[in-house]
C-alpha cells in the first residue's frame, strides 16, 4: 500500500495564473541571472576560481534552467521564433558552466569510494601537511597533534626502526627521556603493535595508483572545462546571450491571448509526461534491494553510457521540468510551495546521475593501456561499487515516488 504524506497546497488546482504570472516568473529569473552575471564579473576567475565565482556560476545555471523549462513548458504563449532561438543558447550557457563543477564533484565521490572500500580513516578532505604527514608515515608511527596521541605513538614503540630513528643519536633521544619509566615498561609488555593497523591507515598499492590515475584524468578535465567556461563567458554568444535576457527582464515575448490563457492545463501536461516517463521505468526492480540490475552489461566492451540509464536520466528532466512549472503557476516567488515528494525525488535522481557517470569515470581510467594489474582491479572494484550506488539510488526514487499525496485544501 502507497505511504501518504501532507501537502498542504496543490499549485495545480489554486486561482487560476495565467500569462501575466509567466511573464513575472520570467523576469524574475531573468533578474537572477543578471545579478549573478554581475556577481561573477566582479569576483573574477583565477585558475580555479574563487568560492564567490563559483556560486556566481551555480546561480547562473539556477536561473538559466529555469528560463530555459518555462520557454519549454509554456512555449504557445510566447513568441515561438524567440523560444527556439532562445532555449538552445540557455541550455549551452548552463552545460558549459557546469562542467567543471561536475568534474570536481565526480573525483571528490570516486577518491572518497576508493578510501571507504580500502578501510582507510585518510580521507581526501584532510589538509595538505595532515595528508603528506600521514602518506609518508606508517599509520602506527605517524605523530599526533594532541597528548593522548603522543601517549599512545610512545606506548606503541616509536622507538623501533619503522619510526624513522626518531629516538636515535639523531633525535638525542627525547622520546627515551621524555617517557617516564611505567610507560616505557608498558612499551615492552604491550609488544609488537598488529600488522593489520598499519594497512588501514592506507591505501593499497593498486588502490594508490587507481587514484592517482583518476586524479590526473579528472583533474586535467576539469582545468580543461574551467578553461572553456571563461572563454564561453568572454564571447560574444555568450554576450549575445545575456543581452536577450536583459531584454527579457523588462519585456516577456507573450502572445496577445496569453494575458487571459490559465497556465495549469501546460503544467499539468508536464506533470502527464513525468507520469507517462515513471509508468515506463522497471519500479517492480528497482523495489527489490540487491538486485543487481544496475550491474548488467557491467562488462561490455562498449564505452558509451549504460542504456539502461538513459530512461532514468530522462526522468530526471521531466522531473525538473515540472518543479519549474509548478514554481511558474505559483507567479515570482513559486519556489515557496515546496513539494518533498519532488525534492526526495529529485535528490535520488541526481544521485543516480552522479553515480552513473563516476562509474562511467572509473571505467574509462581502467581501460588505459598498460596499467598494472593491481591498478585495474581497484578500478574494477570503484566501478561495481558506483553501479551499487545506481542501484541504491533507484531504489530511493522508488520508495520516495510511491508514496501517495495527500491534499490538505
Amino acid at each position: 500500500m502507497a505511504q501518504q504524506h501532507l501537502d498542504p497546497t496543490n499549485p495545480l488546482t489554486g486561482p487560476a495564473a495565467t500569462g501575466d504570472a509567466l511573464a513575472g516568473y520570467l523576469r524574475a529569473q531573468a533578474t537572477e541571472f543578471l545579478r549573478a552575471l554581475r556577481l561573477h564579473r566582479e569576483t573574477g576567475s583565477g585558475a580555479s576560481g574563487s568560492e564567490g565565482s563559483a556560486e556566481a556560476a551555480r546561480a547562473l545555471r539556477r536561473s538559466a534552467r529555469r528560463i530555459s523549462a518555462g520557454l519549454h513548458t509554456f512555449q504557445s504563449l510566447l513568441d515561438s521564433d524567440w523560444c527556439e532561438a532562445m532555449r538552445p543558447e540557455l541550455a549551452w550557457v548552463s552545460g558549459t558552466l557546469a562542467m567543471e563543477h561536475a568534474y570536481t564533484a565526480r573525483l571528490e565521490r570516486l577518491l572518497t569510494a576508493l578510501h571507504r572500500l580500502s578501510g582507510s580513516t585518510a580521507l581526501p578532505g584532510q589538509t595538505a601537511g595532515t595528508a603528506a604527514g600521514r602518506a609518508d608515515a606508517p599509520a602506527g608511527t605517524r605523530a599526533d597533534s594532541t597528548a593522548s596521541g603522543r601517549a599512545d605513538s610512545a606506548a606503541g614503540g616509536r622507538s623501533g626502526p619503522a619510526a624513522g630513528g626518531r629516538t636515535g643519536p639523531a633525535a638525542g633521544g627525547r622520546t627515551a627521556a621524555a617517557a617516564p619509566l611505567p610507560q616505557r615498561a608498558a612499551a615492552r609488555d604491550a609488544g609488537p603493535r598488529s600488522p593489520s593497523a598499519p594497512e588501514r591507515g592506507n591505501l593499497t598499492v593498486g588502490a594508490a595508483k587507481a587514484g592517482a590515475l583518476l586524479d590526473r584524468q579528472l583533474t586535467l578535465a576539469r582545468t580543461r572545462a574551467h578553461s572553456t567556461a571563461l572563454q564561453a563567458l568572454g564571447s560574444s554568444r555568450f554576450h549575445a546571450v545575456a543581452d536577450k535576457v536583459a531584454v527579457l527582464a523588462s519585456e516577456v515575448p507573450l502572445t496577445r491571448a496569453a494575458g487571459s490563457t490559465d497556465l495549469r492545463p501546460l503544467a499539468a501536461a508536464a506533470q502527464d509526461r513525468l507520469a507517462d516517463a515513471v509508468a515506463a521505468l522497471p519500479l517492480v526492480t528497482a523495489g527489490n534491494p540487491y538486485n543487481a540490475a544496475a550491474l548488467v552489461h557491467g562488462l561490455s566492451p562498449d564505452t558509451v553510457p549504460h542504456p539502461q540509464d538513459a530512461p532514468w536520466h530522462q526522468v530526471r528532466l521531466l522531473l525538473r521540468l515540472h518543479r519549474y512549472a509548478r514554481e511558474a503557476v505559483n507567479g515570482p516567488k513559486g519556489n515557496a510551495v515546496v513539494d518533498l515528494r519532488l525534492l526526495s525525488a529529485g535528490r535520488a535522481l541526481n544521485r543516480h546521475r552522479d553515480a552513473s557517470e563516476a562509474a562511467a569515470a572509473a571505467a574509462q581510467a581502467a581501460r588505459t593501456p598498460r596499467i598494472a594489474p593491481a591498478t585495474a582491479y581497484a578500478l574494477g572494484v570503484l566501478h561495481a561499487d558506483q553501479r551499487h550506488e545506481v542501484e541504491a539510488a533507484r531504489f530511493a526514487f522508488q520508495q520516495c515516488w510511491q508514496k501517495e499525496t495527500v491534499r490538505t485544501s
